[in-house]
């Protein structure tokens, strides 16, 4: 991970990899709250990643800090919780491969071309972020539990007044929001060879 100071408050990482999860960050040691958007503890998740790309995203209110998602199994995956209080989203993807046997399929959501699709109390639950980002009043290294009392005591968090990334492309596995309008909304099952290419990016 690269970074450079551009003046006192400000953070520009050429590559942003957010795979901050503290080493303590064992099966079992988080439980999840419901405040700020953050996963409640009997939450569980499909197991599938899904990816989501935008343009540009603008964000105000932004924390993140490691934990982990379950299975309806069992299986737990570590993961890079962000919380953003407001976000805009221009030229928003998303997209998720729900495969048949033999039979290519993606489901693409797109929106936000015209006017950004927003998001009040977002919580991201992810495998990876890349982009061009640069935050605002950055904070590194704080504990956790001042950015969200359900997380675990100790363990590694950041906060920021505000986020810009550019060139989004991120990894999830778990998303919600207070509110989340998509203006412009178009959803599409692309199946077979028209499959081909509709992930909103190519794997890393």
């Amino acid at each position: 991970m690269q970074n450079r100071i551009d003046d006192p408050g400000r953070t520009r990482w050429r590559r942003f990899a957010a795979m901050i999860v503290p080493a303590s960050a064992a099966v079992g040691a988080i439980l999840f709250g419901m405040q700020s958007g953050a996963i409640a503890s009997d939450i569980t998740v499909s197991g599938q990643t899904f990816k989501i790309g935008a343009e540009r995203l603008e964000g105000d209110g932004f924390t993140q800090y490691g934990g982990i998602v379950k299975e309806k199994n069992g299986k737990v995956h570590p993961v890079a919780l962000s919380e953003i209080s407001s976000a805009q989203l221009y030229k928003l993807c998303q997209s998720v491969r729900a495969d048949l046997p033999g039979l290519p399929v993606v489901l693409t959501i797109n929106a936000g071309d015209d006017k950004p699709a927003t998001a009040k109390n977002m919580m991201i639950a992810m495998d990876s972020l890349a982009g061009e980002a640069t935050f605002t009043n950055i904070r590194i290294g704080r504990d956790a539990t001042d950015l969200n009392p359900s997380a675990q005591a100790g363990s590694f968090g950041q906060d920021a007044q505000h986020v810009t990334i550019t060139n989004l492309q991120q990894v999830s596995r778990y998303t919600t929001a207070a509110t989340f309008n998509l203006t412009g909304l178009r959803l599409k099952v692309n199946v077979g060879d028209a499959a081909k290419g509709k992930e909103c990016f190519a794997d890393n």
